[in-house]
């Protein structure tokens, strides 16, 4: 028996079988199919909602634009044992990953010094490199948590600019972020925090940071997540 065919010539495709193809789509997409939401940072937030007014208000600028921000931040930790004590190495890269929740670099000597016993190529240290969205959660909880830990905390230094509007913290043990097992640490060590912001300037970049919640020495810090008064 020949098949039926429409008027155009072709066979006529079952309404039954179209949605049960839909419905097979959408049962093997499930979850997955929905886009991921997305979590905004409260420090990005605060930034936006009372930091920048604060500052335009302070400096008095007529432009939005010309309030500083953050651009990014280094993570940067020296190994001279690199090179001879492999667990160590894989060991801190491991930590720096779960601190900064982005895949660290591994650095290595662009140029041989004999005095340092330092040979091209060797490994001397991990950085990790972040911004947007990773950059402030990662500031939060610098701020929030990881800097109240320091033993015997007595405020940052605000000797600590470079003349050109960027924040270097150094940091003498890595326990004090809440992402390390202190029983799984093979070597305690530290670390060098560089924040680098828009501005040229050092007081610009102050003020900047110390909105932003930095406990600077003498210096009453912002609470991040209160309310404007």
């Amino acid at each position: 028996m020949a098949k039926k065919q429409g008027r155009d010539g072709k066979s006529p495709k079952k309404e039954k079988d179209v949605q049960g193809g839909k419905g097979e789509a959408q049962a093997k997409g499930g979850l997955s199919a929905k886009p991921a939401m997305k979590l905004e940072s409260r420090l990005l937030r605060h930034y936006q909602d009372q930091a920048a007014p604060r500052l335009i208000q302070q400096f008095g600028w007529g432009n939005q634009h010309q309030v500083p921000r953050i651009e990014k931040i280094k993570l940067n930790c020296g190994l001279g044992e690199a090179s001879k004590n492999q667990k160590l190495l894989d060991s801190v890269v491991e930590e720096m990953g779960l601190i900064s929740g982005q895949k660290p670099v591994v650095t290595k000597a662009r140029k041989s010094i004999a005095n340092f016993h330092l040979r091209e190529g060797m490994v001397i240290g991990v950085a990790v490199t972040l911004r947007g969205e990773r950059m402030y959660h990662f500031l939060d909880r610098l701020v929030s948590v990881a800097i109240p830990r320091i033993r015997d905390f007595r405020g940052l230094s605000t000797r600590s600019f470079d003349g050109r509007g960027n924040f270097t913290l150094g940091v003498k043990e890595q326990i004090i972020f809440p992402e390390i097992d202190y029983d799984r640490v093979q070597q305690v060590h530290g670390m060098d925090i560089t924040v680098v912001t828009s501005t040229n300037k050092d007081d610009e970049a102050f003020a900047l940071l110390k909105e932003m919640g930095f406990p600077f020495r003498g210096e009453t810090p912002v609470i991040i997540g209160q309310a404007a008064a």
